[in-house]
């Protein structure tokens, strides 16, 4: 698994977020959910007993703000697209928030 993505999501805050100014702040926030144990006990599967987590995690700046151009479902920049592969990889949902700057939001489960 790789973690590109949120790397992307740094660097492009850090490139396009604070052009006009010579100060800005860039936060990365990952909290975790409650577990709740999987209860799947259907023939075949092995997952009844595994605890389930989940995750979010947060990539926000309070620069110029992303352009509403940008499309999430038809990345054009190469940091967008490794976002998106990332949410993918993880079985996630990614969010766009373009209000007082920029906020990435990944949520995602983690099956123990």
């Amino acid at each position: 698994m790789t973690y590109f993505g949120i790397d992307a999501l740094v660097s492009n805050s850090l490139k396009y977020a604070f052009t006009d100014r010579d100060d800005g702040i860039i936060q990365i926030k990952l909290c975790r959910e409650e577990s709740r144990e999987s209860k799947d006990n259907r023939a075949g599967n092995n997952n009844e007993g595994l605890k389930d987590t989940n995750f979010i995690m947060e990539v926000s700046d309070n620069g110029i703000g992303i352009p509403e151009t940008v499309d999430l479902e038809n990345p054009d920049s190469l940091g967008i697209q490794l976002a998106t592969t990332l949410v993918d990889q993880l079985e996630g949902e990614l969010e766009l928030k373009r209000d007082n700057g920029t906020k990435f939001t990944i949520r995602f489960t983690y099956q123990q």
